[in-house]
């Protein structure tokens, strides 16, 4: 995790004395469980509770140095949360193994992690959704292959944007749901020696599900899609950042990132506004979906279990929700505070000479009885004169000055097919997909 991608709230939740708080709380709730059920006296989960009850501040330094001589941080962990409560502390963990701990725990911050960005995507789409309805109809030209197409909407392309995230919040949940399991079932996942109910205490406690088959550990397909999901979650804020970019390139100029007072582009061109924030995102969803290939290969674990995750989860758990986390609060602000240049988009749209009503022409003159071959010929012939004099020409001006276009076209009908208007008669409809209103 690097400091400068990082957010407070989702860092404090990776912190090791976030994670050893949910240690405690995981053999707590077991313990407590296994002294309903006879197993422990019930007197072993009270010291318990009644030491947290407390307060007590985590020496992270003092577990780490017993870690440093057992080679083993549950253990360690255990020894010393031992010398704090006293001799009942022994009855913890009983019957359970260290993964029960571990990846129950994951679960949790994997579960809160999520919390966090399903709101960081609600305030995202907040925003989406006011600078949607501010250009509505805010025309702009919409391009394929980076070239002119057909006319827009500057709406629509934040509609779309919205849809996208819209299907970002779903897939989260549905991937929060499914890696929030609990496997509190002992060595190798048969529950030989803890009971299966305190798994289920312990998942009602903690807002978990119940790991149906754990093998000792969780199965990895679950953290596979989880890791996936925030993958695809990045390529949309690079799909976006990258609209961006490309607007806000000299030639094209239609909208840019906020240059607040102050700021400088470069350290050699004084005039420069670069767009850097839509550059960062760019980079930042690289990370986050390199995260993704290590988490589809930790699905294949040798039989019950091995630790060939461990490590790889102690790097991407905490590096793709952070980072994800401070890309989204970043996109946010970008499409918040975003200019946008109607005239610009205006002044471009034009540029070319009409070429963007071609379709228009193509359509009526084969509804006016000349075949789609011949159409496409006709206005293709004066559209390339349009194009190769750069816009000066007008293709409005030749078509109608088109003999063949002509015979099939009146001058009143060829000029209706130029309004510009006509490309927008059902952004009202879209909106209402998108919004439902």
């Amino acid at each position: 995790m690097v400091p400068r991608y990082a957010r407070p709230q989702m860092t404090a939740l990776w912190e090791p004395e976030a994670r050893f708080r949910i240690w405690f709380e995981i053999e707590a709730h077991a313990t407590q469980k296994l002294g309903e059920l006879g197993v422990v006296p019930p007197s072993a989960a009270q010291a318990l509770w009644d030491w947290w009850g407390t307060d007590p501040a985590i020496d992270v330094a003092a577990i780490d140095a017993i870690e440093a001589v057992t080679k083993h941080d549950v253990i360690a962990f255990l020894t010393w949360v031992a010398e704090q409560v006293g001799d009942e502390a022994r009855f913890m963990h009983q019957g359970m193994t260290s993964s029960d701990v571990l990846d129950t725990c994951l679960a949790v911050q994997l579960a809160r992690a999520s919390d966090i960005l399903i709101d960081d995507i609600d305030k995202l789409l907040e925003v989406i959704k006011r600078r949607a309805f501010e250009h509505k109809l805010t025309p702009t030209i919409g391009r394929s292959h980076g070239i002119h197409a057909e006319p827009v909407t500057f709406g629509l392309k934040m509609a779309e944007a919205y849809a996208e995230f819209s299907r970002c919040r779903a897939r989260l949940v549905a991937a929060r749901a499914e890696v929030a399991t609990c496997a509190i079932s002992g060595a190798v996942g048969t529950f030989a020696n803890i009971d299966p109910r305190v798994e289920a205490h312990v998942a009602q406690k903690l807002g978990l599900a119940i790991e149906p088959v754990s093998t000792q550990v969780i199965p990895r397909d679950r953290h596979a899609m989880f890791f996936a999901t925030l993958g695809v979650i990045a390529s949309s804020i690079e799909r976006l950042a990258v609209e961006i970019r490309h607007l806000q390139r000299t030639e094209v100029l239609e909208a840019e990132e906020y240059f607040s007072p102050g700021q400088k582009g470069s350290s050699a061109m004084p005039h420069k506004r670069n767009p850097v924030l839509t550059e960062n995102l760019t980079g930042l969803a690289r990370m986050v979906r390199g995260y993704v290939t290590p988490a589809l290969e930790n699905v294949a674990l040798w039989h019950e279990r091995d630790i060939s995750h461990s490590s790889v989860e102690r790097y991407i758990g905490p590096d793709a929700t952070i980072t994800l986390d401070f890309a989204l609060a970043r996109l946010t602000s970008v499409i918040d505070k975003l200019l946008v240049y109607p005239e610009r988009m205006m002044k471009n749209l034009d540029r070319m000479g009409g070429l963007v009503h071609s379709q228009r022409v193509l359509l009526a003159l084969t509804q006016a009885g000349v075949s789609r071959e011949d159409s496409y010929r006709y206005v293709q012939r004066n559209a390339m004169k349009v194009w190769e004099s750069d816009g000066a020409l007008s293709l409005l001006e030749l078509l109608k000055a088109d003999a063949d276009v002509a015979a099939a076209l009146p001058a009143s009908e060829i000029e209706d097919k130029f309004n510009l208007d006509y490309h927008f008669a059902q952004v009202d409809t879209i909106f209402a997909r998108v919004f439902g209103t």
